[in-house]
């Protein structure tokens, strides 16, 4: 249920390393978000991390750059919404595609035009989106019932925010500034999961 979004710029260690660590906690998924690379430098960087993730029996999404997930044999891609409209007659090789939606009128429209998961946001106040309003809980619950596929929240959720999450319906949530700087970043996925199994029936 945690997918964890990657920002090598926020990371004050190696990059790579940190990669490693996460994977070992097993989270659902890491989306390598390099965005200011070039297609080639991301090529070279998805492929590293493309062999970490087979290590640890993690997937590993592909933001943005479908031409890396073609050459690299990755069946999962994750676009925006102006992406996704752009490219989704070309998107039927991949089994799983995700997209960043910011209202329920996206999410409909990502889900028709073929999406099988996405991620909504932001939901709580978060540095990345700073002086920019969060959509919060109710947004949240709007699009989980708009739509019938998983969604993922994101932006500013912390282990004490997910059983709040979770209870609108979301499959799970996604963090990126905690992955790319918390202290132990193998105990990552172990302890949303443990925020998560606290959620009462």
């Amino acid at each position: 249920m945690l997918i964890c979004v990657t920002q090598r710029k926020l990371c004050q260690d190696d990059f790579l390393n940190r990669i490693d660590q996460i994977a070992r906690g097993k989270p659902h998924a890491i989306l390598l978000r390099e965005k200011d690379l070039s297609l080639e430098e991301y090529i070279k960087l998805a492929e590293k991390v493309k062999s970490i993730c087979l290590k640890h029996k993690v997937p590993l999404i592909i933001n943005k750059y479908k031409e890396a997930a073609l050459e690299l044999n990755i069946d999962a891609l994750h676009l925006s919404m102006p992406d996704f409209r752009k490219y989704c007659q070309e998107l039927k090789q991949f089994s799983c595609i995700g997209a960043s939606v910011h209202s329920v009128s996206e999410a409909q429209e990502a889900r028709w035009l073929g999406a099988t998961y996405l991620i909504a946001g932001h939901i709580f106040p978060t540095e990345c989106k700073k002086g920019v309003p969060p959509r919060g809980l109710s947004f949240l619950r709007d699009v989980c019932a708009a739509v019938d596929i998983p969604v993922y929240a994101i932006g500013g959720i912390t282990q004490d925010k997910v059983r709040a999450v979770l209870e609108t319906g979301a499959k799970g949530v996604c963090v990126m500034s905690e992955g790319m700087t918390c202290a132990n970043p193998s105990e990552l996925a172990g302890r949303f999961r443990l925020s998560a199994a606290a959620r009462p029936s």
